[in-house]
């Protein structure tokens, strides 16, 4: 083995290089918590996802008249084929929760602050890349859900001024959904959208390194090194977080198999059930609703009135994320030792995110009723609770930077070194 690492290193010396820099010398804090699996999770949900999509794709077939039968196929006909499609659409919700709870983290933890913005923005493209990703996958399947979804959908498009129906055509390549939106969302999906994700976790991956990782204290650990330069409140990211990282995967994979052997439609969350019906241009679902990861943005959208206005507030929404940095002006990163009035809005932030999923999966009907009778007008309740809840979901970003910009925050002091749990 020796002998082969040294043939290796003469022949490519700059990869073991850069093994060293990003592996077994790349010191990350050492008082990391469970909050920090969901970044190693996300790249084995990716991996997951590119090596099912790749065998999924040897049998899919991109035409409005075969899609629903391929898939069908894969499902009762091809040897495991319905392992791999379940694991590539229970991986896409998994993707989708990881990268919710590793965001979240960077909002409680302040991995957003300076000097990690770039590392921020980076992900934020990334989760920008995986929703027209996981959109146009979601298209692929051709059911009655995914047919309508597209409609819908592509239709927003039509709200740009001046040339916004063109768009729509342009986008779907017909006036309806059919063989040549499928096709350039099959080459999008499968090809394009991939490889600028591949491009930007490297990315992402190189600038975390380049400024360090950030931990639960958010205290800079470079500020304290020994005389070799190696930081005091650091260790070696392999062996010891690869190894810790296993524990969380296979805890996370066995979550995965629960899902995928015993309810791999989650009730209709993950595998709609109308997407069990081919696409029908003249039957339109009871309820035409997106798949679960991008409810909250799709309520946004429903509870304004005006489709411009509504889908302005859509991407809003999703631009003010990419504006955390310069929105928080606060000294400190972590919340353990922010202000309250930041916890506070960061727990009702969370909450109104997770309610307006489910005004966006259509789930408030049932708790209207169960709360107000079933003479209960449901609409106009669901109306104006979704518009208190856009409201305070946009407040969130407003406050703060009126809470850091003038002053109101009250912090604790910050330790000069990393805090360890006994």
């Amino acid at each position: 083995m020796g002998a082969f690492t040294q043939w290796f290193n003469e022949r490519a010396p700059g990869l073991g290089a850069v093994y060293k820099k990003h592996m077994t010398e790349y010191y990350a804090p050492k008082n990391f918590n469970v909050m920090y699996y969901f970044g190693s999770l996300a790249m084995l949900v990716l991996v997951n996802q590119i090596v099912t999509g790749i065998f999924l794709a040897m049998f899919y077939t991109p035409t409005a008249a075969g899609a629903f039968d391929s898939v069908q196929y894969i499902m009762r006909d091809v040897n495991w084929g319905w392992l791999v499609r379940y694991m590539h659409t229970t991986g896409a919700s998994m993707f989708f929760i990881v990268i919710y709870l590793h965001m979240f983290r960077g909002l409680m933890y302040g991995s957003f602050k300076k000097p990690r913005e770039l590392v921020w923005l980076i992900g934020m493209l990334i989760f920008l890349v995986l929703m027209a990703e996981a959109f146009m996958g979601y298209v692929l399947p051709w059911g009655n859900m995914s047919f309508w979804g597209a409609k819908v959908i592509i239709t927003l498009f039509s709200a740009v001024p001046w040339f916004g129906h063109t768009l729509v055509t342009w986008i779907m390549g017909t006036f309806v959904p059919g063989d040549p939106t499928l096709n350039r969302f099959f080459a999008l999906h499968v090809v394009a959208l991939p490889l600028v994700l591949l491009l930007l976790v490297v990315l992402h991956l190189g600038a975390l390194h380049e400024v360090g990782s950030n931990n639960p204290d958010g205290v800079e650990i470079k500020k304290h090194k020994n005389p070799k330069g190696i930081p005091l409140d650091g260790i070696a990211f392999h062996p010891y977080y690869t190894l810790k990282d296993l524990v969380g995967v296979g805890v996370f994979l066995i979550i995965c198999a629960v899902i995928i052997f015993f309810a791999p439609s989650v009730g209709g969350f993950f595998l709609e059930h109308d997407n069990s019906i081919p696409a029908n241009d003249l039957v339109t679902p009871a309820t035409i609703k997106p798949v679960w990861y991008f409810s909250p943005f799709y309520a946004i959208l429903r509870m304004i009135p005006s489709k411009g206005l509504g889908v302005l507030a859509l991407a809003a929404s999703i631009v003010a994320l990419f504006l955390v940095p310069w929105l928080d002006r606060g000294g400190v990163k972590s919340i353990r030792y922010r202000g309250l009035g930041y916890k506070i809005a960061l727990a009702i932030f969370a909450i109104v995110f997770f309610l307006l999923g489910c005004i966006g999966a259509d789930l408030t009907p049932g708790w209207i009723v169960s709360i107000f009778g079933p003479n209960a007008d449901i609409t106009t309740i669901e109306n104006l609770f979704g518009r208190i809840l856009v409201i305070l979901y946009f407040a969130f970003f407003v406050f703060l930077w009126v809470y850091t910009f003038f002053g109101f925050e009250r912090t604790r002091p910050v330790p000069e070194r990393v805090t360890t749990h006994a």
